[in-house]
């Protein structure tokens, strides 16, 4: 498998400042993002989803479980090299400073199943198999146990499901947890057991399997999927047990992290996500929450090296002794590219 020497060219956490204007066109993420998570740092505010697959305007909130909404105000443009705000405050309050999670999917695809015989039901999405991340849009067809195509040519190692019409939890598939279980991105929850969120099946190279969940396969509703798989040297998704001391787990990813998202999967605890460009050095590195709105906070809790992450502290949330998190993380740089240049840690 080829190692991806420049990961920034599929995702990159992205800062800004706001300036209240009706339109604020923002530059410097070096790529065209199809999903953009944008979060206030500075205020209490929601954290923003929006994709290229569903639209610009259209918003989903990993803090709520409420219903797609369309804000003319929020992110109204993608463009080269970022996205264009307007004065929603969410995007761009005066002074406000923000952040955004972006990755690039980018080819555009479309599944007739009936004709392809790839799952049950049609799909159409974008896609970055290099990257392995894709955006998939469908209709929920509850009750029946149902395929859906991907796009990828991997298996998804985790998978984020939103329900576009009503309120549904961001049920939430990782290989760690299975695939007789859920997590709920916009819950403390611990994960759920039930055969209807992936009919207990495992997804494959081509297709992810839904059953009778509203979460996962709303009848007659838009659905959509994040689907992200492994790739050396540029993403993550695998588990720790925590030892309840400052000199925490290490976990080694095989590169120097540019964001990590940990949850315990023991008890409810917060989805904790860190990156490599809001202000902090080891072992302060700022804390956001996926699953409040709540602001940016200082911990202790992590250091970001140049081949993974290790713990620092001893909470519930990050290293409690005994429990089991899972984490998604994301690449800054291989720990060494392809021309053997080697990272070095925050």
């Amino acid at each position: 498998m080829a190692i991806i020497d420049k990961p920034s060219d599929y995702f990159t956490p992205f800062l800004w400042t706001g300036d209240g204007a009706t339109t604020n066109a923002l530059t410097g993420v070096g790529f065209q993002p199809d999903l953009v998570w944008g979060k206030c740092r500075s205020n209490a505010n929601e954290n923003r989803w929006t994709d290229s697959v569903r639209g610009v305007t259209k918003e989903i909130y990993s803090d709520s479980s409420a219903a797609e909404s369309t804000t003319a105000n929020g992110l109204k443009a993608f463009g080269s090299d970022g996205f264009t705000v307007g004065d929603n405050s969410g995007w761009n309050g005066s002074s406000r400073t923000y952040v955004s999670w972006n990755w690039k999917a980018g080819t555009s695809f479309t599944n007739d199943a009936s004709s392809t015989g790839i799952g049950t039901i049609d799909s159409a999405g974008s896609v970055n198999q290099d990257a392995g991340f894709s955006i998939v849009s469908y209709t929920g067809n509850s009750p029946n146990a149902t395929t859906i195509k991907h796009g990828l040519n991997s298996i998804p190692q985790m998978i984020i499901f939103k329900r576009l019409v009503g309120a549904g939890n961001w049920a939430t598939y990782h290989q760690v947890t299975g695939n007789t279980k859920a997590l709920s991105l916009n819950t403390t929850a611990t994960p759920d057991t039930s055969a209807g969120y992936f009919n207990n099946a495992t997804p494959t190279s081509s297709v992810f399997s839904v059953a009778n969940s509203g979460d996962t396969n709303s009848n007659g509703n838009a659905m959509i999927a994040y689907c992200f798989s492994e790739k050396q040297g540029y993403s993550k998704f695998g588990s720790y047990v925590g030892n309840g001391n400052a000199d925490g787990a290490f976990i080694y990813t095989g590169f120097k992290p540019a964001f990590v998202m940990l949850k315990n999967t023991t008890r409810a605890a917060s989805w904790l996500m860190y990156d490599n460009k809001r202000l902090g050095y080891n072992v302060d590195n700022n804390e956001l929450v996926a699953n409040t709105t709540a602001v940016e906070e200082t911990y202790d809790q992590i250091d970001i090296l140049s081949n993974g992450f290790k713990m620092r502290a001893n909470g519930t949330s990050t290293n409690l002794n005994g429990d089991t998190y899972i984490y998604m993380a994301f690449a800054e740089n291989p720990f060494v590219a392809s021309n053997f240049n080697a990272a070095t840690a925050r």
